[in-house]
């Protein structure tokens, strides 16, 4: 289904674009280069999600309950449903997760860095056993920092 509408939010991290069509949100994405505005922003969904957004940036125990488009294949699926199952404030290391979906460490890596739902599904929640791993945050230069504030962000201590 084409996109119908696109919206960019100023964030405490910087834009971030979120794309839907008529019924579920298919993308979000942190958008270093975007300019806050949008293109069909006054759709209904549009309107609801940046609302949403912007109370969880406020207090991150506000329900992220948007409509999301399915996951691309079952595997990318089941670590979906893995991820949203991880309590916000919480995190899985990738070798955990893995065994949740009887997989492997580095498959369940692949999967996170394949989400197209930044936030809404929580990929960030998900750490290596010895530091914070990996996160497709935008711009390389600020991935990591964006992980790392989002993480302390959902346990309340900012």
């Amino acid at each position: 289904m084409p996109v119908t509408w696109q919206i960019t939010l100023d964030t405490p991290l910087g834009p971030l674009s979120l794309r839907g069509d008529a019924r579920v949100i298919t993308a979000v994405d942190w958008d270093d280069g975007a300019t806050v505005g949008a293109v069909g922003s006054r759709h209904p969904l549009a309107h609801r999600a940046a609302e949403r957004l912007a109370a969880w940036f406020a207090d991150p125990s506000v329900p992220l309950d948007l409509p999301l488009a399915p996951a691309a294949t079952p595997y990318q699926q089941r670590v979906r449903t893995a991820l949203l199952a991880i309590p916000a404030g919480e995190t899985r290391t990738y070798g955990e997760l893995a065994a949740e979906v009887d997989s492997a460490p580095r498959a369940v890596g692949t999967a996170c860095a394949a989400n197209p739902l930044l936030i809404l599904v929580p990929c960030h929640r998900v750490v290596a056993r010895q530091g914070l791993g990996g996160y497709r945050g935008g711009a390389p230069d600020r991935a990591l920092e964006r992980k790392r504030w989002l993480l302390v962000h959902e346990r309340g201590q900012r």
